[in-house]
């Protein structure tokens, strides 16, 4: 089984490459999540995310390709995965303390209202069906050079914003009040740990799909949490999952 692992390398290295990058930076952007108990707050952007892919590919069907070919293009369709994840990320966090709402209820808002919209939306299409299958389900088998290169970046970035700031995210994690009381700006952090998750979950979505997204924004951090009795570790322990849980599937799946 490992030698043909081994042997489908070079026809399937991109896909694995991106396939573990994600599962380290959902893994790390996972224990922010889970360790202020927002669980949910990951299937509320990945739904989001759903959403905008849907009305990106609502409006490509209504523009010409001649006339504006950007919107028939993955990139509109990432664009819109990351702007609508960030959008919900924000929502979520900033929801609560507005509106009077608690966050658990303003995060149910934004999944039943993104998860609504999304099949209202492409029940419209003829392969509406279809179209859905394949926002749920995984497409990474078609990852590029250039995704892998977006994503490594991307969690090499995460890794060392966490090791610089690891003080102070564990102090807000922990202890928002004393946080606040320190001169840390709360809701600068709030909004700064947001658009992280928002930014992970968006562009994760667009090549991976929701279910595989979802997975490994919560299911490593998950572990880790049964396993450490600390936040600090958790955030060694929860990639070291990702990664060798994600070498096992991908092994299975070969």
């Amino acid at each position: 089984m490992i030698e043909e692992f081994l042997s489908s390398w070079p026809l399937f290295q991109n896909t694995y490459l991106v396939g573990w990058s994600i599962a380290l930076l959902l893994s790390l952007v996972g224990v922010l999540a889970v360790a202020r108990d927002q669980i949910f707050i990951g299937a509320a952007m990945s739904q989001a995310s759903t959403l905008g892919i849907t009305i990106a590919m609502w409006i490509g069907a209504w523009v010409a390709p001649a006339a504006l070919p950007w919107f028939h293009s993955d990139n509109f369709l990432s664009a819109m995965a990351v702007a609508f994840s960030l959008v919900a990320a924000l929502i979520t966090t900033r929801g609560g303390k507005e509106s009077g709402e608690s966050h658990e209820a303003i995060t149910g808002w934004v999944f039943l209202v993104s998860a609504s919209l999304s099949i209202l939306i492409v029940s419209r299409s003829p392969h509406g069906l279809e179209e859905i299958h394949r926002l749920l389900s995984s497409s990474i088998i078609g990852a590029t050079g250039a995704d892998v290169t977006i994503f490594s970046l991307l969690a090499g970035l995460t890794a060392l914003f966490l090791a610089v700031t690891h003080r102070r995210t564990l102090l807000f994690l922990m202890d928002p009040a004393m946080a606040a009381a320190v001169g840390m700006n709360i809701a600068r952090w709030a909004a700064l740990i947001s658009t992280l998750l928002g930014l992970a979950v968006g562009l994760s979505i667009r090549s991976s799909g929701m279910l595989y997204t979802f997975g490994c924004l919560v299911l490593p951090a998950l572990i880790a949490k049964n396993l450490c009795r600390e936040v600090r570790p958790m955030f060694i322990v929860a990639p070291l999952v990702a990664l060798m849980t994600g070498a096992i599937a991908f092994v299975l799946a070969n």
